[in-house]
């Protein structure tokens, strides 16, 4: 499946980190969004 390149609202990361979890709260009090674990920034 093809991922949109990371925007305001598409983020990718290639492992999970306990950090990440800023982006997943910043997404939730924004208009939401994306996280892809497991994909680098070229898909």
């Amino acid at each position: 499946m093809p991922i949109a390149p990371e925007q305001q609202q598409t983020e990718c990361k290639e492992s999970w980190r306990e950090d990440h979890l800023m982006r997943v709260c910043g997404f939730a009090n924004a208009q939401g969004g994306r996280l892809y674990v497991g994909k680098d920034d070229d898909g």
